[in-house]
């Protein structure tokens, strides 16, 4: 049996989706320097030179939105992100997360920067 789904909850999921896609590249980059045999598969997996360079020549192939204030995040919403982000990061991360080193992360995927 399938179930229904409402609207609101597949807005949600898509809207969701978007915001992880944009922030990718900067987790990708976050974690290469710590996981460099995944970052390698990565890469490779995506026809690039780099697991960063992959998903940013898709996002343009694509014209797909690769800043989270194209997808209406205001800049505060980048400090607000920080706590409950911070909370879910996985034990086992490659690389180690700090407020600093999130806040930056979601200061680049704010304005769509894959060069920090």
């Amino acid at each position: 049996m399938i179930e229904h789904v409402p609207v609101e909850a597949a807005e949600r999921a898509r809207t969701g989706a978007r915001e992880h896609a944009a922030v990718l590249p900067h987790v990708l980059a976050l974690n290469a320097p710590h996981a460099p045999e995944a970052e390698r598969r990565i890469a490779a997996a995506l026809g690039a030179p780099t697991a960063v360079e992959g998903p940013a020549a898709l996002y343009a192939r694509l014209d797909a939105p690769t800043a989270l204030k194209e997808l209406g995040m205001p800049e505060s919403g980048t400090a607000e992100a920080v706590e409950p982000v911070l909370a879910a990061v996985p034990e086992g991360n490659p690389a180690p997360v700090t407020r600093d080193r999130l806040s930056a992360l979601l200061r680049a995927a704010w304005e769509g920067d894959f060069s920090r």
